[in-house]
């Protein structure tokens, strides 16, 4: 009896656990998102762009009940800032944050907000941004083919930091040997403003730096913090020269093919984690200053009037005026202010 009861034990644990085999792909199936899409960008996984999106994802997929999944994909795990943006025109990737500067190489007007000394804080950032320059910048993304969210995330103001002096006005760019990016924006301001702009790259920028082959560079805090440029630096002048922002694009055919109700929710959520980041940026470049501040940075904020005022002498907004055309300039002088 003993034998045959176990038997008949086994057989049925056989039979319940092959029913829950069996039973687990289905309920899967049922479970399963109807959209999967992927987002990526090219920030570190604790950044508050990364902490801010996948608050979002979760929320979205609860609101959704499960019917979009949003995988967030930090780092540039998907490929470099250009080869995602080919693979979100291709449908590779569905969502994508990207730099203005860097998406004016194919909407050339998406770099403006960067013009040099034009934003003296973020309340002017947020009101053109937020408003007619915004919507115009979209208009000219959505021309290329991609659709994107209304709120621009946050990529912060840009500040210059030197090893010989700060910058209190614009005399104190002369001569400067100064490291900037590979691009003719920052070279020209540089250059209006009497500085010796070296284009290099960032990974060599510290031992530039260290070597005296430039005296300055400019950078955003967090970068100046993680880059650990206090160490071959002394002087770090608050100048907000330059302000950018990441466009939050997405895969038009991708998009159109989401119902109108999990369109909603997703822009909802997208746009309300937009807002979160900005505040969490401004609240983390203000730890990292203090921060620089104990690591040995003397700080000042020059006045950025005497300098705007030297550029525009120096014909630098009647180049760019030129170069974005009158349209795009006009749009952003209504923001900005007469510059030209």
């Amino acid at each position: 009896m003993d034998t045959t009861r176990r038997k008949l034990m086994l057989a049925a644990a056989g039979v319940g656990a092959g029913a829950m085999l069996a039973a687990t792909p289905a309920r899967r199936a049922i479970a399963a998102p109807e959209f999967r899409y992927k987002y990526a960008n090219n920030l570190p996984a604790t950044h508050p762009m990364n902490v801010r999106a996948r608050e979002a994802a979760e929320a979205i997929g609860k609101e959704t009940n499960g019917r979009f999944e949003l995988a967030v994909f930090p780092s540039s795990q998907l490929g470099s800032d250009t080869d995602t943006l080919s693979q979100l025109r291709s449908g590779g990737v569905e969502f994508f944050t990207l730099s203005g500067l860097i998406l004016s190489t194919l909407v050339p007007a998406a770099s403006i907000s960067g013009v040099g000394f034009t934003f003296p804080n973020y309340d002017a950032v947020w009101k053109a941004m937020d408003g007619e320059l915004g919507a115009y910048v979209r208009q000219q993304i959505q021309a290329k083919g991609l659709l994107v969210m209304d709120k621009i995330w946050d990529n912060g103001f840009r500040q210059v930091t030197t090893s010989t002096r700060p910058i209190n006005g614009p005399a104190d760019f002369k001569d400067l040997k100064i490291r900037v990016p590979v691009s003719p924006l920052w070279t020209s301001m540089f250059q209006a403003l009497g500085a010796a702009p070296t284009s290099i790259n960032f990974n060599e920028t510290y031992s530039a730096l260290q070597t005296r082959v430039v005296d300055g560079q400019e950078n955003p805090l967090a970068i100046i913090q993680t880059a650990k440029l206090y160490e071959v630096q002394k002087y770090c002048s608050m100048t907000n020269h330059m302000w950018d922002g990441f466009w939050f694009l997405m895969n038009r055919r991708a998009w159109e093919k989401l119902p109108a109700d999990i369109q909603a929710i997703v822009t909802r959520h997208i746009n309300e984690a937009g807002i979160k980041m900005r505040a969490d940026v401004v609240d983390l470049n203000g730890k990292v200053q203090t921060q620089l501040a104990q690591q040995g940075m003397v700080f000042n904020t020059p006045d950025p009037a005497p300098i705007r005022e030297a550029l525009r002498k120096a014909g630098f907004y009647k180049e760019w005026q030129a170069k974005y055309g009158e349209k795009t300039w006009g749009v952003f002088e209504q923001s900005v202010g007469k510059l030209s």
